[in-house]
């Protein structure tokens, strides 16, 4: 994102539920009062990223669903977002697309990244959005009829990333966090890696990637296994972002290293 916008082009992020269920993840913002007005705070956080990366940004509105936990997990609290219907999520996000106009969308793919039930829901939300928002016979009143061109699915967490800083690591007799999260790995389940079309080298951005992140003080904590990895090891080792093809209205040729290729540079 910080990339595109520092090339003039126009990035917005949709963001459908307030993270009302998160969890405070950063022992540092781990107080009464943060629990108790994390909607709020986690709005403010997003206003400051965004303002880092130099995006827009809107809300859907929905309710958080939260990760339900245990054997068998709990049922999903009554109207939140993964239980929202398709067609009712999908309908606001159209009207941000057709008011925006993307050439490009990025989103979760079928497994949502990792399978947090509103993670899978707004990659259902976005599929839907992706066929509705041309159509002028779906929404009617959410605004004239918008074609985006290419939809992706953003790959960041593959094994192969994670084996190679890793390693890495170790082989400069640094600390590695990652060895139980490797441990936890199931050897059978593919890696996204299998499945990039795209990478886009973004090395320069990675400082204000961090800045971003850090915004998300109850979410990110500063001296956590994100930030394991020194930037410049980080630029050498692995310099850009995944994604993952998957519709194209637009000559493509395989592999991308823009998310951009083959739209024309007047349109985009």
């Amino acid at each position: 994102m910080a990339r595109y916008v520092a090339e003039g082009h126009q990035v917005r992020v949709v963001t459908c539920t307030g993270g009302e269920a998160g969890s405070v993840l950063n022992p540092k913002m781990d107080r009464p009062e943060v629990v108790q007005n994390i909607a709020a705070i986690r709005r403010e956080e997003m206003a400051r990223a965004a303002a880092i990366l130099g995006i827009s940004h809107r809300w859907l509105g929905f309710v958080d669903s939260g990760l339900p936990e245990g054997d068998p997990p709990p049922p999903l609290p009554e109207g939140c977002f993964a239980l929202v219907p398709v067609e009712e999520a999908a309908e606001r996000l159209v009207r941000e697309i057709r008011e925006f106009k993307p050439h490009v969308i990025v989103t979760y793919d079928e497994n949502g990244g990792y399978p947090h039930p509103d993670h899978i829901r707004t990659h259902e939300v976005s599929m839907e959005a992706w066929q509705a928002a041309p159509d002028p016979n779906r929404f009617p009143d959410a605004g004239e009829p918008w074609q985006p061109l290419k939809l992706y699915y953003s790959h960041g967490f593959s094994r192969s990333k994670i084996v190679t800083f890793h390693e890495a690591l170790l082989e400069r007799g640094m600390e590695s966090p990652y060895q139980e999260w490797l441990e936890r790995w199931d050897p059978d389940r593919p890696d996204v890696i299998e499945r990039v079309t795209t990478r886009v080298e973004c090395a320069d951005y990675f400082k204000v990637r961090d800045e971003a992140l850090k915004a998300h003080a109850t979410q990110i904590d500063p001296d956590s296994r994100w930030f394991a990895v020194p930037v410049e090891l980080e630029r050498e080792l692995w310099p850009t972002e995944e994604y993952e093809l998957v519709h194209s209205l637009v000559d493509t040729t395989l592999p991308e290293d823009d998310l951009f290729a083959g739209i024309p540079k007047e349109t985009s």
